[in-house]
């Protein structure tokens, strides 16, 4: 908290264009980062502990049926026994094993001296402690979250997000719980997202939620991936699970798109009766089959487009007399 106050102060003191400013993402620092830890082959050192704790045996039993006549030889062979128990437990306590996937961050009285991401039985520093970190790909579903889009229309949401350890110094050490912190920042980066774009019906050129799935896919990744750097992790893929208009608008917004439909129906239908017209005048002009003054041609057109564009079938009324009378 110190290191925070002073270097607030020190922006405000040099310039006063950082003067107030929250700290942020811009401010935070994390100090750690991994690298290797130094490490050698555990099965020799396995060996030399196994011998050593087998040696320290043998002297505590030679030391039992060692005549008491002769302290100074007791005592030196319990002295030696002890030494022997030393290096063994020495040894021992560097030892390591680590299975594929798995990694272990090793720590000597508090600090961090490295990562160890070799598979098998390994020596490492005596005395340390060492955590292991899985650096598995993982993935997970958020919670299926109730946002408003673009147009404030409220959607339920949810995503999948597949990621992994990638820095393991600082998903141990930069946040409290990396897995908790990968759950919520991805919620939150979700719901943004959510807001940006319209469910549908979006301008020309504006992304839908709905329609241009692979780009929110891909902008949901890239702001997940922005939000969990600074723990050492990364995003392998993001896509959304489910989608949909809240309960209390989906009914209306169903009409809607139903309205929608019929309209889009309707135009073509009316786009196809009027080409059929037009070339039924047209054939019947070349044709000379009859000739048709302008209200001949009205009222054929009228009733070509009443047939081709009624919903119910049409029932024909024949005109035995003249159209003008």
């Amino acid at each position: 908290m110190s290191t925070t106050i002073e270097r607030i102060d020190d922006q405000e003191s040099s310039g006063g264009e950082a003067a107030g400013r929250p700290v942020g993402h811009d401010g935070t620092r994390v100090e750690v980062s991994e690298f290797r830890a130094w490490t050698m082959n555990g099965y020799l050192a396995f060996l030399v502990a196994l011998a050593s704790a087998i040696g320290g045996a043998a002297l505590i039993v030679n030391a039992a049926v060692r005549d008491v006549s002769e302290p100074s030889k007791v005592l030196a062979t319990i002295g030696g026994a002890l030494l022997l128990f030393l290096l063994a437990g020495l040894i021992g306590s560097s030892l390591v094993i680590v299975s594929p996937g798995d990694t272990k961050v090793v720590q000597l009285f508090g600090r961090y001296v490295g990562t160890i991401r070799k598979t098998g039985l390994l020596m490492t520093l005596p005395f340390t402690l060492k955590r292991k970190v899985s650096v598995k790909v993982r993935n997970f579903e958020t919670h299926e979250l109730k946002v408003n889009d673009a147009d404030g229309n409220p959607v339920n949401i949810a995503a999948i997000i597949v990621w992994q350890v990638a820095d393991t110094a600082k998903s141990v050490f930069a946040v409290e719980q990396y897995a908790d912190f990968v759950a919520v920042q991805s919620e939150s980066a979700l719901r943004h997202v959510a807001t940006s774009h319209p469910y549908d019906n979006a301008a020309p050129g504006e992304e839908t939620l709905r329609g241009s799935t692979d780009l929110v896919a891909r902008e949901l990744a890239e702001e997940v991936a922005a939000r969990i750097a600074i723990a050492g992790l990364e995003v392998i893929e993001a896509r959304i699970s489910s989608l949909a208009y809240a309960a209390e608008i989906a009914q209306a917004m169903l009409q809607r798109q139903q309205a929608t439909a019929v309209i889009a129906a309707r135009e073509k239908i009316v786009e196809g009766a009027v080409s059929m017209v037009q070339n039924a005048l047209t054939k019947l002009e070349a044709d000379d089959i009859v000739t048709l003054d302008d209200e001949r041609k009205a009222a054929m057109v009228s009733n070509l487009l009443v047939v081709l564009c009624s919903d119910s079938r049409a029932t024909p009324v024949v005109n035995t007399g003249s159209l003008y009378t």
